[in-house]
């Protein structure tokens, strides 16, 4: 199974307290969003079995990496191709990974292979996350 969604990828928050003791959660909003994504690409049936999951996280350039002049839609000859920032490879493969958890394996302990990627993206594409999840 392969599904590419679209827009910039986003990490799982840490549950906050409010200083009277309440427990939110402000990755809520990024869930819902992700969740109404992912809903189209939803099997009949979950997963049983082990599985492999790889995701590639495509994340925007900065002008920074672009020429400039008449020349400000190229690439610079020294742009990185590796997303080596903040939001955390780990916090992006844990959305994704809590979205898809009782809609395309019965529970997240089933991923017995992970592979996943920071990569910009090149001057012409969007940005968007790729997964790819198979039964193993």
């Amino acid at each position: 199974m392969y599904f590419v969604i679209q827009g910039v990828p986003k990490a799982l928050k840490r549950h906050r307290h409010t200083k009277y003791g309440k427990v939110y959660d402000p990755s809520y909003a990024d869930k819902k969003k992700l969740s109404y994504l992912i809903n189209e690409y939803v099997p009949g049936q979950p997963f049983e079995q082990a599985v492999r999951l790889i995701i590639v996280f495509y994340m925007p350039r900065p002008k920074s990496h672009y020429r400039t002049g008449k020349y400000s839609k190229l690439l610079k000859s020294n742009h990185p191709t590796y997303h080596v920032f903040k939001p955390d490879i780990d916090n992006l493969v844990k959305m994704i990974a809590d979205i898809m958890n009782g809609k395309f394996y019965k529970d997240d302990s089933q991923i017995a292979q992970l592979k996943a990627e920071k990569l910009y993206c090149d001057a012409n594409e969007k940005p968007r996350t790729e997964i790819h999840l198979e039964q193993i």
